[in-house]
């Protein structure tokens, strides 16, 4: 097979992760990207320690995906195990925390990226910075809108990485939706994912806003299977964090489909509700305060479950216990898309061959967060990013070596 010119659009995990296979491949590539530097969003996750996979088994892993069977090819071809490899083959070490989650060793971004994109150009990985795509001609070539004015590529294949269509400034502004509808492709709605959600709190509760919720346990009804063990946290509009991103997906639906959603919250799981009223019960001669702190019912738990219940219940145990078990709290909205995480919806499956070839647009692929896929933070939104970045690549290569026995 002779070397092929490959153009791939988007310089985030998923597009230099296809550069790295095809490349490694003797494909001769060039990344154009939009913004005037590679990875941006890449290098913000890193600011929160950059959790790039996780341990946990397969299993498990890919139920987090909302479209399992979908994703699960991909995610063989690049796992949590190879996904450590490719980072020491870059000299980059890696460890596994309490969660399972994986870190690299400097828990940060950047000297992955510096080294990551060190190898790519010396494979020959030419990176073209504030290239903005605009389509097609009509032809099939690739448009740009460049500093020194338009120009066309005229590649033997393309891959499409352009995100979903959060943190717009960084990148993923979801331009390519009208672009690709226009030429037939199937594209779900792209909706905010791993978001905040708004709630309304009384006054009595804005001393204790910004103060994180911590060893609780979430869910919503009808999706008990998904529970999820994280902190949140109170804010001015709702509450955000790691709990909420993990039931973003349910919540939106019951969102969507009625207006508002309840948020069910555990704030002791570690303690039956039993083993909570006879503790409550033992201290009951002393005040209120006294007897919800050697419960370890204080803080921002304590003034939740008094937002809760009239006054007259606080000294009640049954009742106490009852709503720190199953505490509501009614969210009637999302927070803005560009604030989101991640998106959910995309390019949709039907649209796709079983390579991530665009069934309209031979020769055309597409990788990462642009596909109609969701998922949780906690290392699934990388790898996912990052396996169909490979998946996409090595798709190229299968197209190639069918065309050449033809």
């Amino acid at each position: 097979m002779n070397s092929k010119h490959i153009a791939i659009i988007g310089a985030g995990p998923a597009g230099l992760m296809a550069a790295d296979v095809l490349s490694a491949a003797g494909m001769r590539v060039e990344i154009f990207e939009a913004k005037p530097s590679v990875g941006r969003k890449f290098l913000m996750a890193g600011k929160g320690g950059l959790n790039i996979t996780h341990n946990e088994p397969m299993s498990n892993f890919i139920r987090r995906y909302d479209q399992p069977d979908w994703l699960k090819p991909m995610i063989d071809t690049f796992d949590a195990t190879r996904i450590r490899a490719w980072m020491e083959s870059l000299g980059v070490d890696s460890f596994v925390g309490t969660s399972g989650r994986v870190f690299p060793t400097e828990m940060k971004a950047a000297p992955l990226l510096r080294r990551w994109l060190s190898s790519l150009k010396k494979r020959g990985v030419r990176v073209h910075c504030r290239h903005y795509w605009q389509g097609f001609t009509d032809k099939g070539d690739l448009r740009f809108a460049t500093a020194e004015g338009k120009k066309t590529v005229a590649p033997d294949a393309t891959i499409l990485a352009l995100g979903g269509g959060s943190w717009a400034s960084l990148g993923s502004d979801g331009a390519w939706i009208t672009i690709l509808a226009r030429k037939g492709v199937n594209i779900s709605p792209l909706l905010p994912s791993n978001c905040g959600f708004k709630a309304t709190w009384s006054p009595f509760l804005q001393p204790h806003l910004g103060k994180p919720l911590k060893n609780i346990s979430g869910w919503v009804k009808g999706s008990e299977e998904h529970a999820s063990s994280a902190e949140a946290v109170l804010t001015t509009y709702g509450i955000e964090g790691g709990l909420v991103y993990a039931l973003s997906r349910p919540l939106r639906e019951e969102i969507i489909a009625h207006g508002s959603a309840i948020l069910y919250l555990d704030l002791m799981p570690h303690m039956s509700e039993a083993a909570l009223v006879a503790r409550l019960t033992s201290s009951r001669k002393q005040s209120c305060d006294n007897t919800w702190r050697k419960a370890n019912l204080e803080g921002v738990k304590a003034a939740l479950i008094r937002e809760a219940l009239p006054k007259e219940q606080w000294g009640n145990p049954i009742n106490v216990a009852a709503c720190v078990k199953k505490y509501p709290i009614t969210l009637t909205g999302m927070q803005p898309i560009d604030e989101a995480i991640s998106t959910s919806g995309g390019v949709m499956r039907e649209s796709l061959n079983e390579d991530l070839m665009l069934h309209t647009l031979p020769n055309v692929f597409c990788a990462g967060e642009m596909l109609d896929w969701d998922a949780p933070t906690g290392g699934y939104l990388l790898t996912g990013c990052f396996a169909s970045g490979v998946f996409a690549a090595k798709g190229v290569l299968k197209t190639f070596v069918r065309s050449s026995t033809r």
